[in-house]
């Protein structure tokens, strides 16, 4: 018998067999590697200045470590802490439209260099079938309204007759 080793996703981010409310993981998780590849990027530069005579060391140590550094800084800026959870995005979809939402729908994504966390959500109109639809993404940090459009259902199949 053999044991094979599986990757696997962490607990928070494993939505098999979960019962309740989802919750999204929180986008400042990702400060512990920033601050995890500038530890790293120290360590290289004190090796590169510690065994400057060494033959294995060289200055590819520096270029790491500035790379690192980098990566480093890039993952703490970006790791925003999320004020506004999915069903807040949606009620501020909702008065952002004009209309009375039926079905929605709500993603997380990412905009800009810093890697904004924003809600994108798709909602349709409450009548059935649904006359309008819209996207509106809504900031994830103060809960502002980025952007919206709202357009005519173009799934819906007006009979002429």
């Amino acid at each position: 018998m053999t044991d094979d080793l599986r990757d696997e996703l962490p607990e928070d981010l494993n939505s098999a067999g979960f019962i309740g409310p989802y919750r999204f993981p929180d986008n400042s998780r990702r400060r512990w590697p920033g601050v995890i590849y500038l530890v790293i990027a120290a360590l290289c530069v004190g090796v590169y200045f510690a065994a400057t005579d060494s033959a294995i060391v060289n200055e590819g140590f520096l270029v790491a470590a500035a790379v690192l550094s980098v990566v480093g800084i890039f993952s703490i800026t970006s790791g925003w802490r999320m004020n506004v959870d999915e069903k807040e995005a949606l009620v501020a979809a909702q008065s952002a439209l004009g209309f009375g939402v039926g079905h929605a729908s709500v993603q997380q994504v990412w905009r800009g260099l810093r890697s904004r966390p924003t809600w994108r959500v798709l909602c349709y109109s409450a009548e059935e079938p649904p006359r309008q639809r819209g996207l509106v993404l809504v900031d994830a940090i103060d809960g502002s309204v980025v952007e919206h459009m709202v357009e005519d259902n173009p799934e819906l199949v007006v009979e002429v007759g």
